[in-house]
């Protein structure tokens, strides 16, 4: 860390910046910012803005011009050394005559991982690696998951009461959570690649899952319904959408023929998975199906009986929890279904990252360590 001054921290504070302007957009690629900086003076940035379209390097250089020359370039994630959608960006930036690169974390894709950094290097620029990593690292959590696994992020996501509960005993839950959570949840659909509900919350409650902004149009994710025998309606709202996301339902090898016709003729995509030995869906089935798909990220919004396969399984990565100051009782319906453990220390535990406050209710964002 002594090769770094606190101009280098500033201008890759800027990137990282710059790089969260792509949230929601870039995905199957990272988020990714690049700041170029020449005599200690900013004269250009950019970001990735989608997949497809030209990287954060280049963007900023075309600003940067003949500027470029003998420049530094911050960039969050190691330029790519590879012809993809794009060409290769450690070839712009040769070409832009840029002297110094830092890089704040290596590109985990095995196609770049390390050889980016090297080129650059083995043609006289001066490379810097691994300034503020674990922050470049924090903003594309679901793309390192997917390019070196191939599965998706998984996110719990639920809003409940202080004593666990996610309804009355009657199924009622509008609304437990205030309207500025679920403002923010709506703000967390527009950045996640696909949403998942079982058919029991299907059923009840007859979601869009849509995401819905304030003030600007939303993004739906991909929809997507765990529902083994084929239960949902062909009138639910979510196949009568205008929407660019399309629905996909997950069912079992027994599930009823007909009805996954009918389903088909009414715009869903439906999937067949085995039965796990406990006797739901393979849910490693359904994510290395949606990681075949370049589904980064997935937002999981239960109810409890999803929640507890998810957590017996050890499959979420992220806990995102809405707290809300109400208590509904022993007969509500838990966030979380039967587990079957018989000591704490069996329990599933989060390290918590940080809490932030929606009006009245406090959000708990935390991460499993698997």
């Amino acid at each position: 860390m002594s090769d770094y001054d606190e101009l280098d921290f500033g201008f890759m504070r800027l990137a990282i910046q710059e790089a969260r302007k792509g949230l929601g957009k870039t995905s199957p690629n990272p988020c990714v910012g690049a700041v170029v900086v020449k005599n200690g003076r900013l004269i250009a940035k950019g970001y990735h803005r989608q997949a497809g379209m030209p990287h954060a390097e280049v963007n900023a250089l075309a600003m940067a011009g003949r500027d470029a020359e003998g420049a530094t370039i911050y960039v969050t994630l190691e330029p790519c050394n590879h012809t993809g959608r794009t060409p290769p960006c450690t070839e712009k930036i040769l070409a832009a005559g840029i002297s110094r690169v830092v890089v704040g974390m290596n590109d985990p894709n095995p196609l770049v991982n390390g050889s980016g950094n090297d080129y650059l290097s083995s043609r006289g620029v001066s490379v810097a690696a691994g300034l503020l990593s674990d922050e470049c690292r924090q903003l594309n959590r679901p793309f390192i998951k997917h390019v070196t696994t191939g599965l998706p992020w998984v996110i719990m996501k639920a809003g409940l009461s202080v004593d666990g509960r996610i309804a009355t005993g009657t199924g009622h839950s509008r609304w437990v959570t205030c309207e500025e959570s679920r403002r923010h949840v709506h703000r967390l659909r527009n950045q996640v690649d696909a949403i998942l509900i079982g058919s029991g919350t299907a059923l009840a409650d007859d979601p869009s899952l849509t995401s819905r902004l304030v003030g600007r149009p939303g993004r739906d994710p991909l929809r997507v319904v765990l529902d083994s025998s084929l239960q949902i309606s062909t009138k639910a709202r979510m196949l009568q959408l205008e929407s660019m996301a399309s629905t996909w339902i997950f069912c079992g090898p027994g599930a009823d023929s007909i009805r996954r016709s009918q389903l088909v003729e009414a715009g869903a995509v439906v999937k067949e998975v085995d039965i796990d030995p406990g006797g739901g869906l393979d849910l490693v089935a359904v994510l290395e199906e949606l990681g075949r798909a370049d589904i980064n990220s997935l937002l999981v919004e239960g109810g409890g009986k999803v929640h507890a396969a998810f957590l017996a399984q050890d499959l979420y990565d992220q806990a995102d929890l809405f707290i809300a100051p109400i208590f509904i009782g022993a007969e509500g319906i838990p966030v979380v279904g039967a587990l079957g453990l018989d000591k704490i220390d069996e329990g599933k535990r989060f390290q918590m990252v940080k809490t932030r406050r929606f009006g009245s209710d406090v959000m708990i964002e935390g991460l499993f360590e698997n």
